[in-house]
């Protein structure tokens, strides 16, 4: 993805004035910053699916599970925060250059607060982490606002109040015992989640929906390559279990088909004509933190898949099947219902994906290696039933799906 070069927009500059940019701004790509910015994400998405694998390995999902929605939710919420406020501003001075380095060391030190906050609920590190970055946020929209006049100052002056507030909100989980903090954590969830919803009321910021769509994607493949990663250390740490050779290629093979499918299945739409007002846009959005947290726990799960084959983890095939089945039958089914659903036509093609993931589910009652494999065989035979179907649609002169198509 190469640098903007819209004639819109000046040169880079020592510093500009902070305005928005247009909505309807052509050869709107995203910038080397944002794909700096998105892959320093990568370190906290290793984080927190680490502590779930150790978590479903050891046989605690009531404490893995919730463990993970928090943390993941936490690293979500921050890139979610800076993509947006880069899509109405990004002026790529050295002051914004500046704000946003200082943002990504934020996200480093949430990272590496994550492993406290998961297994002794000390969130001080990932508070601290969030602070940096809310301080670097809010420095940025104070300097939109100042920028601005009329409703559009009004817009950015409501996002600093609210994500100033929200980060003293988070101190109860620094402040209260243990047994009320995943209560604060989802009630600030919740608020953090309505800043946008307050701010834009009256008057929206100008994000881009090319842009938007275009940086959603960049992280799916972020997250889904991590997800690569996470299966790859752990069969190559069992590689030197010859006696669990077996198991371990059907592990491989289906995940690695599995990761195939996801990525297959996602982009097989283009998104961006869909995302016409905020409220299209915010569902859109809102929704990737499912279809990001599954994608993740897809690669978890495969690492668990690999310890129970190897006998390290301490659970049944039945359940290490699950960590990979549940996941993946969750982001085939997110994905229809966020994301592609919106450019299918017809009972068939609308069935394809909710099908599926009631298909992956069902594999899980194969148990551990053979499950993983099935699971991967139904995410390959989705993407083809899906290409063939579209194919069908194009010849007939219907639909308007791209080339490549599918699921």
């Amino acid at each position: 993805m190469s640098e903007d070069s819209s004639p819109a927009r000046p040169p880079s500059g020592l510093l500009r004035r902070m305005t928005e940019r247009g909505r309807d701004e052509e050869h709107r790509a995203a910038t080397p910053l944002e794909l700096f910015f998105d892959l320093c994400f990568v370190v906290a998405v290793a984080q927190a699916g680490r502590q779930l694998v150790h978590a479903l390995a050891e046989g605690h999902p009531g404490h893995g599970i919730p463990g993970y929605l928090m943390m993941f939710f936490a690293i979500w919420w921050a890139w979610v925060n800076f993509t947006w406020f880069s899509s109405a501003y990004d002026t790529d001075d050295v002051l914004y250059r500046g704000v946003t380095l200082v943002q990504i060391a934020g996200v480093l030190i949430l990272a590496a607060g994550i492993p406290r906050a998961f297994n002794d609920s000390d969130f001080s590190l990932v508070w601290f982490g969030y602070l940096v970055m809310r301080l670097a946020l809010v420095s940025q929209w104070l300097r939109a606002a100042h920028a601005s006049t009329g409703a559009e100052r009004r817009t950015a002056s409501r996002y600093a109040i609210g994500v100033g507030l929200c980060q003293v909100g988070w101190l109860g989980l620094l402040l209260l015992p243990d047994h009320a903090k995943p209560w604060v954590f989802l009630t600030m969830a919740l608020v953090e989640m309505a800043v946008p919803a307050v701010a834009e009321h009256s008057r929206p910021t100008a994000w881009h929906p090319h842009h938007i769509a275009e940086r959603y994607g960049l992280f799916t493949i972020i997250v889904l390559g991590e997800t690569v990663a996470a299966a790859t250390a752990a069969v190559q740490s069992a590689g030197d279990e010859q006696e669990a050779l077996d198991a371990l290629l059907p592990i491989a093979a289906g995940g690695l088909l599995l990761i195939f499918a996801a990525y297959w299945i996602y982009f097989a739409v283009p998104i961006h004509l869909h995302l016409a007002s905020n409220r299209q846009a915010f569902l859109w959005g809102y929704g990737h933190y499912l279809i990001y947290g599954s994608a993740a726990a897809i690669g978890a799960g495969i690492e668990v898949a690999v310890e129970q084959a190897i006998g390290k983890a301490h659970i049944n095939s039945f359940a290490a099947a699950a960590c990979v089945t549940v996941p993946a039958a969750l982001f085939m089914f997110c994905v229809w219902l966020i994301h592609s659903r919106h450019h299918k036509r017809g009972p068939a093609q609308q069935s394809v994906l909710p099908l599926a993931a009631v298909a992956v589910l069902a594999c899980t009652f194969a148990g551990g290696a053979a499950a993983v494999l099935l699971a991967g065989l139904v995410g390959a035979l989705t993407v083809a039933v899906g290409v063939t179907l579209a194919a069908r649609r194009q010849e007939g002169g219907e639909g308007s799906q791209q080339a490549g198509g599918g699921a």
